[in-house]
Parts: C-alpha cells; sequence; structure tokens
C-alpha cells in the first residue's frame, strides 16, 4: 500500500491528539503542585510536535483502547521525550540555546535547574503511568513502566546517547552501521515504546508494530540530520548547522544530502510496508510515517 502524500485531514486531526495529550499534560501538572521546579518543568513540556504522544494514540486506537486510557501514556512518554531534550541541551551534552523555539531551560534558568527539571519529568512520566487511572490492571501498569524504563535506560535512549558522544570525543568515524545502531537506541527506543503502547494496554502481543517502530525511527533521526543541514533555525525552533560544526557523524556527513534523502525515503517505505497486515485502520500511521520522515521542521 503506497502513501505518497498526507491527506488534507491528517495535520488537523494532528494537531487535535497534540491539544488532547496537552489537555493531560496541564491535569497532571495540576495535580502535581507548585514547587521550584513547577515553571522549568512546565517551560519543557511546552510546544513540540506530540509525536510520540500520537504514536502512542494511534497505536492504542489498532486495538480498541480507550483513549483516556491512551492519553495518560502518550503523556507519560511526552514527559520522558522532554526530560531527554532538557539534559541533550545542557553544555556538557549536545550545548543548545534554543528548543521548540524558546531558550533552552539552562538559559532560561542555569544547569543545575535543568538537571533537576529533567530528573522531575523523568520520574514524573513513571508515576503517570503507575497511577491506576491510567489503566486498572496493576501488571499492565506494572509492565508499561518496566518497558519504558528499559526503552529510556542505560540499554536504551541514554545508551545511545553515551555512544553519541562517546563517538564525538573519539573524533573517528563510525560507520553507517555503527551510527544505525547508536541512533536506534538515541531516537528509535523511545519511538519503538509509543507504537507498542497500545499493545500493552490492551494485554496484546507488542511486537507486530517492531518493524514500523524501526524504520520509522531511524528515518525520524535521518530527517533530523537533514533538518541540520538545510533547515533554518526560525522554523525548525532549535539551531541548526551545529552537526557539522561538532564534526559529528551523521546520515548527511556519511552519505551527503542525496543519499540521506534516498536512505529516509527507503526507511519510509519499510515503515509502509510492515503496518499491510493493519490494513485501512493503520491510514494514520501510515501518514505519521510519511510526516516525521519529511517533514520540513
Amino acid at each position: 500500500m503506497e502513501i505518497t502524500g498526507i491527506s488534507g485531514g491528517f495535520n488537523s486531526h494532528r494537531l487535535s491528539i497534540a491539544a488532547r495529550i496537552d489537555s493531560r499534560l496541564d491535569q497532571v501538572l495540576d495535580r502535581y503542585g507548585a514547587g521550584p521546579l513547577h515553571e522549568p518543568v512546565c517551560h519543557a513540556l511546552r510546544g513540540g510536535k506530540r509525536f510520540r504522544g500520537f504514536l502512542v494514540i494511534e497505536g492504542s486506537r489498532l486495538y480498541g483502547v480507550e483513549m483516556r486510557q491512551a492519553e495518560f501514556a502518550a503523556a507519560a512518554v511526552e514527559c520522558m521525550h522532554a526530560y531527554s531534550l532538557v539534559h541533550d541541551d545542557l553544555p556538557c551534552m549536545d550545548d543548545d540555546d534554543l528548543r521548540r523555539g524558546r531558550p533552552t531551560v539552562h538559559k532560561k534558568w542555569n544547569e543545575a535547574v535543568a538537571v533537576l527539571a529533567g530528573d522531575a519529568l523523568q520520574t514524573l512520566s513513571f508515576e503517570v503511568l503507575s497511577d491506576p487511572a491510567c489503566i486498572p490492571d496493576p501488571s499492565i501498569r506494572s509492565s508499561l513502566v518496566n518497558r519504558l524504563a528499559r526503552r529510556a535506560g542505560g540499554r536504551g535512549m541514554a545508551a545511545g546517547q553515551a555512544l553519541d558522544i562517546a563517538a564525538e570525543n573519539r573524533g573517528t568515524e563510525i560507520g553507517l552501521d555503527g551510527l544505525n545502531s547508536l541512533h536506534w537506541h538515541k531516537t528509535g527506543d523511545l519511538i519503538s515504546w509509543s507504537t507498542e503502547a497500545g499493545a500493552i494496554l490492551a494485554n496484546q502481543d507488542h511486537t507486530a508494530l517492531r518493524a514500523y517502530a524501526r524504520a520509522l525511527g531511524l528515518g525520524y533521526q535521518i530527517a533530523d540530520d537533514l533538518l541540520d543541514e538545510t533547515g533554518i533555525a526560525s522554523v525548525t525552533g532549535k539551531r541548526v548547522g551545529k552537526d557539522a560544526i561538532a564534526g559529528k557523524a551523521t546520515y548527511v556527513s556519511l552519505l551527503g544530502v542525496e543519499g540521506a534523502r534516498r536512505r529516509a525515503g527507503e526507511q519510509l517505505d519499510l515503515a509502509i510496508a510492515a503496518l499491510e497486515d493493519f490494513g485501512d485502520d493503520a491510514s494514520l500511521l501510515r501518514q505519521a510515517a510519511v510526516f516525521a520522515i519529511r517533514r520540513t521542521y
């Protein structure tokens, strides 16, 4: 089943889902209460495409999961993603001063506040998932928490970030296979959890969307690399050109712009093909892959 573009209703639907996730996050933060980290946490969560949350919602729809339950899982993964961005932006990591079109947390406050705000966001994601309001069955809540911990931790997203820093510090070429492995963890693991969450909520086999998630995660990162090379900061909402300045290995540095675009197209084809068994029910996930891999911001 070929998808050549995004339907007219996709973006409005995506924005509607983002608004629902934002509303759930507002409720979570209201319960979280005021404190010294409340404003930095809210700042870190504000804005963004809510793409991982969207994947949770649409993946859940395939399994007939109640929207309320999916919203909790979507809010949790957006907290985890926001934490990763706050820490990734720190001077000891990627040293960025702009995120989602606004100053990064350490620029608006300071590095200590940014570290603590990231810590708070990470633990908040687990607080949201472990709340019985997410889903009454404690075994399912435990599975969601356990899998998110593995996807985000030292065998997942954090491992990918560590590999990225190590490669940059060594100043050696890691090659395409190494870059794929690095980004499968750094970007793909959280996307994978997002696509699997609906099946876990429904207590169904969660491996059916794994091939889709893998292709989507790598395609998403290739799009990021292309935007860093060819994008405009006022459109992307973050500093561009930083990878080349840092001498980092990227899909663009290894394959060139046109080669990276071809590789992104290959990942898009793989993501769409992986959804064949779901038929028309997965049409929004197909369009989500187009949106993520062909995006301009």
